[in-house]
């Protein structure tokens, strides 16, 4: 298999870290030009911005594939569905995920409007990768209550006042990604965007408020080390 990064002058470990400073953090393309121009590599912030177009959805894709294949060898106990408002141009949009019982994303699906069909197709979209689960909790949105009972598992839905925490959290470091960007101009960059960076987000995020500090300097060390053989 041909190596993606022939085709570059730079090492596949300055791309390997280029794109992950940029997707991360809220870090905006000249803000990781300047850091990394401390640690002595001079690029362009439009080669900050090639480099995530091309590599981000590959990385993201190769971490999606490895995860859901784990995750499909077990029962799916809770799914945590949520929509949240994206202006893109001045046009409302809307940005739905969902996520498991421990806040894994599991998916992120951009449209314009947040209708039957809408939910219809991203609850679809949702259970074609990951399986069905046991059960689905929502706001009282009446989308979701329209497709769940044309798919036929209404019998799985929980609405609840604080049931859907997990969810309106999991909304929380894409906002200071948008705010990093100054907003989206397009609807295909914010659902490119919010995939790569639900991906990137379960790779890295350790929940290290619930375990040791030596646990999570472990976990940390053993996802860096998976994220460096990445298209390699």
């Amino acid at each position: 298999m041909k190596s993606p990064f022939r085709y570059f002058d730079s090492s596949p470990e300055v791309i390997r870290l280029v794109v992950m400073m940029y997707v991360r953090f809220p870090l905006s393309l000249r803000n990781v030009e300047d850091l990394l121009a401390e640690r002595g590599i001079d690029i362009c912030h439009e080669t900050v911005r090639l480099w995530w177009n091309r590599f981000g959805p590959m990385f993201a894709a190769e971490i999606r594939r490895k995860r859901v294949d784990h995750m499909r060898a077990y029962t799916q106990w809770r799914w945590h569905l949520d929509e949240v408002f994206v202006k893109i141009n001045g046009e409302m949009h809307y940005l739905w995920r969902a996520v498991d019982h421990e806040g894994e994303v599991l998916e992120s699906f951009v449209t314009k409007r947040r209708d039957k069909a809408a939910a219809l197709k991203f609850i679809k979209k949702a259970m074609k990768r990951h399986g069905k689960p046991r059960t689905i909790v929502t706001d009282r949105l009446r989308s979701y209550c329209a497709a769940m009972k044309e798919i036929g598992n209404a019998d799985r839905k929980q609405t609840g006042r604080r049931l859907n925490n997990r969810a309106e959290n999991s909304h929380l470091p894409i906002r200071r990604r948008e705010r990093a960007m100054l907003r989206f101009r397009q609807m295909k960059t914010l659902q490119k965007f919010s995939a790569v960076h639900a991906a990137f987000h379960n790779h890295f995020n350790q929940d290290r408020h619930l375990i040791s500090r030596d646990d999570y300097k472990d976990r940390r060390s053993a996802a860096l080390a998976e994220w460096k053989t990445l298209a390699a």
